[in-house]
């Protein structure tokens, strides 16, 4: 690879140079922003070094043109036309990669590769079962956008590539189209998809579905078994409740449940424990104890999935007195809807 700037990017980058190839690149340089097109570039020539590095010859073990045109068209979803589709921007830009290719007379079985590069480049665990080209761009796309096996490239190649085709803040950009086609579109963002993952944290909460809020709005009436059979905390209030009620029945494991697995917990004053096992050993000291614990609302404020509480806590059965202390709670809404502890400090104030 060079970086002459006299010479063209097929030079510069040693990119396989036939008429499709040619077409391919211009057509994804008039269809998509500069930043996605020279990702999209990138991506083929990290899915070449992939290919090197696993011993794959082009045109032995795979179709090096199916290769460069799946790479380069992979993001045709987010062009102007992708965004008048109906669907998730991998499957309209599958299909119009697919429409371009048939113009131009590419059989059938290399427009079905293509096809399957382009719709599952995001779908981790299937893109790799589905043949050499596909695999391999998805892990050329995969280095580009997340630095996965950026480790095996070959030293100095992200450089050379990078002072020719400059990142452009590319991940951000990128997921910014996304989501600006799913706010104009919902239908191209399944809750069930990472698209509807990241269109989820840029709407107000509760405004997108979770992965139990669909659950429960099956209809079927199904309930929580297994790990999620114990009984949650629907509001930040009913956290004290389910509190009180578990300590009494001497429920070890319940009252770890009202915490998230890194939070942190104060038991007495000085004494700072953090993650699930210390507080488990807590837990289990204050049942062994015979502890009792009356907890009394002062105040609550709850923006989206945070709450701030503070408690009146009466803990008797320790000593020969009464502590009395007010508490410093930082709850979090968790996926299944329930709430827990990030912070618990009954002698913050």
């Amino acid at each position: 690879m060079t970086t002459d700037a006299h010479l063209s990017v097929f030079e510069q980058l040693d990119l396989p140079e036939t008429s499709l190839t040619r077409d391919t690149l211009a057509y994804a340089a008039q269809a998509t922003p500069a930043y996605i097109h020279d990702h999209c570039v990138r991506s083929y020539v990290f899915a070449r070094a992939h290919a090197q590095n696993q011993g794959l010859r082009p045109g032995t073990d795979y179709d090096d043109e199916l290769l460069f045109v799946a790479c380069v068209l992979h993001d045709l979803g987010l062009s102007e036309e992708g965004s008048n589709g109906d669907q998730r921007f991998e499957v309209d830009g599958a299909d119009i990669a697919a429409a371009f290719l048939r113009e131009r007379g590419v059989e059938e079985r290399r427009i079905a590769v293509v096809w399957d590069a382009i719709a599952l480049h995001t779908s981790d665990g299937i893109a790799s079962r589905k043949g050499t080209e596909v695999a391999l761009a998805q892990a050329g796309i995969g280095t580009d956008i997340l630095g996965v096996q950026r480790e095996s490239l070959p030293a100095g190649l992200a450089a050379e590539v990078h002072a020719l085709l400059p990142r452009q803040d590319l991940a951000h950009g990128f997921s910014d189209l996304i989501i600006t086609q799913a706010m104009a579109k919902p239908q191209k963002a399944s809750p069930t998809t990472f698209i509807g993952d990241l269109v989820r944290r840029h709407l107000p909460y509760g405004a997108y579905p979770t992965w139990y809020d669909l659950i429960d709005a099956a209809g079927w009436g199904d309930k929580p078994v297994g790990v999620t059979a114990r009984r949650r905390a629907e509001t930040p209030q009913q956290v004290g409740t389910l509190y009180m009620e578990y300590l009494e029945a001497g429920d070890v494991e319940g009252l770890v449940s009202l915490y998230e697995p890194n939070a942190h917990f104060v038991p007495t004053p000085g004494t700072h424990l953090v993650g699930t096992d210390a507080i488990r050993t807590a837990m289990q000291q204050m049942v062994d104890s015979g502890a009792h614990l009356k907890l009394e609302v002062r105040e609550i404020r709850q923006v989206d999935d945070v709450a701030l509480v503070s408690n009146t806590a009466t803990l008797t059965g320790v000593g020969p007195e009464p502590v009395v202390s007010t508490t410093t709670e930082i709850l979090r809404r968790q996926p299944d809807g329930g709430w827990v502890h990030v912070v618990d400090d009954p002698f913050f104030s």
